[in-house]
């Protein structure tokens, strides 16, 4: 009985990230040499544009953050940035809901808070 109490007050501290985090994650951009301009991103969750530099609110996905940018003067980048797994997937399918519920939500998925968009000059 000890056991199965301690058990409980764990899991309803470390919660799951569906309980814990926002579906949405901010994303610091900028450009490689400082120039101005804007970008077009996309997941399988939505799409965004952005005047850069910025701070954009992107919805997490499992699936990369795909832009496509142009700088003020006309130069282009096309690439993507990769979300990776955060820990509380763990405590999540361990202790609560073996992690079914952040699958299907991507809430436990992280882009990088800062993310400098490569330019050539």
């Amino acid at each position: 009985m000890k056991k199965l109490i301690i058990m409980t007050l764990i899991a309803s501290t470390v919660g799951c990230a569906t309980l814990t985090e926002d579906a949405m994650t901010p994303i610091a951009l900028s450009f490689s040499d400082g120039a101005a301009g804007e970008c077009a991103l996309s997941n399988k969750r939505g799409v965004w544009s952005a005047q850069i530099p910025t701070t954009v609110s992107v919805r997490k996905s499992d699936d990369v953050l795909r832009y496509d940018c142009e700088t003020e003067d006309g130069r282009t980048a096309v690439g993507a940035i990769p979300s990776e797994m955060g820990a509380k997937i763990v405590a999540s399918a361990i202790f609560l809901d073996f992690g079914i519920v952040d699958a299907i939500t991507d809430k436990h998925r992280k882009y990088p808070v800062n993310f400098v968009v490569p330019i050539k000059r």
